[in-house]
């Protein structure tokens, strides 16, 4: 499966657009977390705690829009964009999309 952000795939051609593939998950931090998250934002720097907890929502949300594309019978997915928003305090999704194509 081709995962790309842009409308074309150099070299390839496609043959047919088959919808909109996605997947999203939604993770919420945890009191272990947030506890050296708040040590961290009185010193200042990167907090690692979250930035893992994003990476793998990231991922979760990547593989679970490559199996819908796989669902619609896909060779590629064009366009792929990432979203994030807050669902509630401490809670979010991530939600991967792009358009599902076929190609010749």
């Amino acid at each position: 499966m081709l995962i790309v952000t842009t409308a074309d795939i150099p070299g390839k051609k496609i043959v047919e657009v088959l919808d909109i593939a996605r997947g999203s998950t939604v993770r919420a931090r945890n009191i272990g977390r947030d506890i050296f998250a708040g040590l961290k934002n009185i010193v200042g720097g990167e907090i690692k705690e979250y930035t893992h907890l994003m990476a793998d929502a990231r991922e979760q949300a990547l593989d679970r829009m490559i199996a819908d594309a796989e669902t619609l019978g896909a060779d590629a997915v064009v366009n792929v964009r990432f979203t994030t928003s807050m669902v509630m305090q401490g809670c979010s999704e991530i939600l991967a999309y792009g358009t599902a194509v076929r190609l010749g």
